[in-house]
């Protein structure tokens, strides 16, 4: 109409859009921001933070995972940066501040990068070389272990708890986590593999730290369903079943007319008849203890004790499997097809008490690949970081037995890394070559941040080891926080397993590179008009749940 173009509109009015380099400076800020939250958690020295919940539950962590899970991030880019954690979490157990801070720092120096008028390409492409190119210097510098010399894997297994709340009794735990996971390594082919889901943990508040234990079986928190069957059963000859020891209800309805008393003795006698015959058929087949995932009838857990069978019911589904690793048994569906070959055996059944709960400790299988930690603390706060610094431990120790490789800890490799990258960049043509200068000194960001979490001078650190490893060619020395001395970390015992450092390395360059490449975000705003949830951003409120302080 009188030549005039209509706009055509393409996204919803509601839409929220950023593009180019406030699209970029919006997602980088986020990351930093995060990574900075989490950079005060790092090394021996670093600090705790206290997380409170929507409902005033409190959790006191240092650890890098936890702190992120916890928090209530909204911004899409910082959540990128919590998977990243999550997946160094699940792949090596520790290392997760460390990719987060690398990660950081890698955006900060790209942020700069950007600023100066390099392309985004440019600098993922430097980015990539440079990532690469630390991978083969930390294969370079790695070092052999033998899995089987557990003095080697308490001393990473204290590495990954250092730092942590339970620091002080490190020791005594890294050898319960090395032994722990020195009983479920399997070999399949001439490779080592360690399943650390083997590993049931079990906490319980009151008592010291140090009262807590390794169990070679399994402790379940169930108690004996009748007061009449034994306490302990020695040489106990095991049943698993997941069907209930009951009179099964008909599938279909059905009506049964009782017309005198005696017939109703009748109904009631056939109903004892069915369940003493289950209870016989146990007892043939030679289990003297019963564990079922289903219910188990009054009358016959009254039958069961007098035959001296020790039972529990309602196992869970995920205890009944790690039965069938601890005992050797099978699972069986139904009592009539119940053989003795499908009895487990171990040399011990028994009910404890523990703190104020009874619990059930199946223990010394001989065929069992399957352990359990007892945790033990003065409060619900301690056992649960407890059980963290723990699940850290016996991580590391597992990858460290599947791999046989391990690189110094305490900066040593970062800047190993910044001092051959700084020579690999040199090789470089194009501005690819700024790019692997920024990786490199991104790299020095750990060994600073542990020495200022310790109070200590983070650049002068940082120059002393430089000359250590540039001029004297000390590879493995690195900074010991507890007396402040420059060593080599490898004598001293502060090693990590390498996929750490490769994973972290990895992780955060990947984030960094996803990161810098997006220059359009656009946000859906919904519905959060009248009639809408308490709380729920308003119209205007910027980005579609990316609010500019992003938490």
């Amino acid at each position: 109409m009188n030549g005039e173009k209509q706009p055509i509109l393409v996204l919803s009015e509601d839409s929220e859009r950023q593009k180019g380099r406030d699209a970029q400076t919006n997602n980088i800020s986020a990351a930093k921001s995060l990574a900075d939250t989490v950079k005060a958690t790092l090394g021996p020295k670093g600090m705790d933070k206290m997380l409170v919940d929507s409902i005033g539950d409190v959790t006191i962590t240092n650890d890098g995972v936890t702190m992120l899970k916890e928090m209530d991030i909204e911004h899409p880019a910082a959540k990128m940066v919590v998977e990243v954690a999550e997946s160094q979490d699940e792949e090596c157990g520790d290392g997760t501040t460390s990719a987060v801070v690398l990660a950081g720092a890698l955006l900060k120096k790209a942020e700069n990068m950007i600023e100066s008028g390099i392309h985004p390409t440019t600098i993922t492409r430097g980015y990539r070389l440079a990532s690469n190119k630390a991978i083969e210097v930390l294969e370079e510098i790695k070092t052999e272990v033998d899995p089987n010399k557990k003095e080697t894997l308490k001393r990473i297994a204290e590495t990954a708890m250092t730092g942590k709340a339970i620091e002080m009794d490190k020791e005594s735990l890294a050898e319960i986590s090395v032994d722990a996971t020195s009983r479920i390594v399997t070999e399949t082919d001439g490779k080592k593999e360690v399943d650390v889901d083997n590993i049931k943990i079990v906490k319980k508040a009151g008592a010291s730290v140090l009262e807590t234990e390794l169990v070679e079986g399994l402790i379940l928190e169930k108690e004996r369903v009748h007061e009449g069957m034994p306490n302990d059963i020695d040489d106990a000859r095991i049943a698993l079943l997941n069907s209930a020891i009951e009179v099964k209800e008909t599938e279909t309805d059905a009506e049964i007319k009782i017309t005198d008393t005696e017939q109703m003795q009748n109904f009631i006698e056939e109903e004892e008849k069915t369940l003493q015959e289950m209870v016989k058929k146990i007892k043939k087949v030679g289990a003297n203890v019963v564990l079922c995932q289903k219910g188990i009838d009054d009358l016959a857990q009254h039958y069961m004790a007098k035959e001296g069978i020790f039972a529990i019911r309602r196992v869970k589904k995920s205890d009944m499997k790690k039965l069938v690793k601890a005992t050797g048994a099978n699972i069986v569906t139904s009592i009539e097809d119940l053989d003795p070959v499908d009895l487990g055996r171990v040399k011990m059944v028994s009910e404890k008490n523990i703190g104020d709960s009874r619990m059930t400790f199946v223990e010394n299988g001989d065929r069992g690949k399957a352990v359990t930690l007892l945790l033990r603390g003065g409060s619900e706060h301690v056992v649960d970081e407890l059980e963290r610094a723990l699940n850290d431990a016996l991580k590391v120790v597992a990858i460290t037995i599947m791999d046989g490789y391990i690189v110094p800890g305490g900066g040593a490799p970062e800047i190993e890394l910044h001092t051959r990258m700084q020579d690999f960049a040199s090789t470089i043509e194009g501005r690819e070559q700024m790019a692997v200068k920024a990786f490199s000194e991104a790299m020095t960001e750990i060994p600073k941040t542990l020495a200022q979490n310790a109070g200590m001078d983070g650049m002068n650190v940082l120059m002393q080891l430089r000359a250590l490893h540039e001029k004297d060619g000390l590879k493995n020395h690195g900074i010991n926080i507890e007396n402040e001395e420059f060593e080599d970390m490898l004598e001293n015992g502060v090693v990590e397993p390498l996929r750490i450092k490769t994973q972290a390395i990895s992780s955060a360059s990947e984030l960094s590179e996803m990161i810098l490449m997006i220059d359009d975000i656009i946000a859906a705003k919904g519905d959060h008009g009248e009639g809408a949830p308490e709380g729920a951003p308003q119209p205007g409120g910027g980005m579609g749940g990316m609010p500019p302080g992003m938490m």
